[in-house]
C-alpha cells in the first residue's frame, strides 16, 4: 500500500484493564491494513458505560507502556485519565482534532462488539465529525446483522478503503483471530493463573508485583 501523504492516526479506545494480546495483534494489523503512522492507545477514565474496573487509572496506563514497550507506531496517549468526569470519545476526538489540526486522517478502531453497540454512544453520530471508523471482528461477534441505525450509517459512508480525507468514512479491515475475553482472562488471575499467551510478559509481572486482580483478600487495602 502506498503511503499517504497525510498522516494517519489510529485510536484505540478501551479500559484495558489489563491490556492483552487482543489489543495488540488489532493496533498492529489495523497499522498495517490502513497505512497509520501511529496507533495510539487512550485508556477510558472514568468509563461511562463500564462498572467495576479493577486497575487503577496510573496501573493501566503503565501496563499499557510495558505493553507497547518497543513496539514501533504504538503510543500511549493518557489524555482521558486526566479528564474529570465521565470519559466520552467524542470529546478525546473533538480535542485530538482540535490539537493536530485539519488535515490529519484519525482513524478510531473498533471491535465488532463495539460496532454493534455505537448507537447508545454518547453523541455518536458526531464521531464521523472527527475521524473515520474503521472496524474488525472480534471473537465471536460479526460485522453483519448491525442494528438498523448503525446499519444506515455504514451504509451511507462504507467505502472499500480509508480515502484521502480527515475524516468521515466507515471501512472494515482483518485481523487474525486471538480468542480472549478480558472477563475470562481477569478470572484466570484471580485464581493466581499465569496466562502468558494472553498477556505480555512484562505485564505479567506487573500485574504480579502489584498484587493485581488476585484473590480479593490478597489485594492492597484489602480488610485483613
Amino acid at each position: 500500500m502506498t503511503r499517504p501523504a497525510r498522516p494517519r492516526i489510529g485510536i484505540l479506545g478501551g479500559t484495558f484493564d489489563p491490556v492483552h494480546v487482543g489489543h495488540l495483534a488489532l493496533a498492529r494489523a489495523a497499522r498495517a491494513a490502513l497505512a497509520l503512522d501511529e496507533v495510539r492507545f487512550v485508556p477510558t477514565g472514568t468509563s461511562w458505560q463500564k462498572s467495576g474496573v479493577r486497575a487503577s487509572a496510573e496501573q493501566r496506563a503503565r501496563m499499557v507502556e510495558l505493553a507497547i514497550l518497543g513496539e514501533p507506531g504504538l503510543a500511549l496517549d493518557a489524555r482521558e485519565l486526566r479528564r474529570e468526569g465521565p470519559s466520552y470519545t467524542v470529546d478525546t476526538l473533538a480535542q485530538l482534532r482540535a490539537e493536530l489540526g485539519p488535515d490529519a486522517a484519525l482513524v478510531l478502531l473498533l471491535g465488532s462488539d463495539q460496532l454493534h453497540n455505537l448507537a447508545t454512544w454518547h453523541r455518536w453520530r458526531e464521531l464521523l465529525d472527527y475521524a473515520h471508523l474503521a472496524c474488525t471482528q472480534r471473537e465471536r461477534i460479526g460485522l453483519d446483522a448491525l442494528p438498523a441505525d448503525v446499519d444506515a450509517l455504514v451504509s451511507a459512508h462504507g467505502r472499500d478503503a480509508l480515502p484521502d480525507a480527515p475524516a468521515g468514512a466507515i471501512v472494515f479491515f482483518g485481523m487474525p483471530p486471538v480468542p480472549v475475553s478480558a472477563t475470562a482472562l481477569r478470572a484466570q488471575l484471580e485464581r493466581g493463573e499465569r496466562p502468558a499467551e494472553l498477556v505480555p510478559r512484562a505485564v505479567l509481572d506487573y500485574i504480579d508485583s502489584n498484587r493485581l486482580y488476585g484473590p480479593p483478600a490478597a489485594r492492597p487495602g484489602a480488610p485483613t
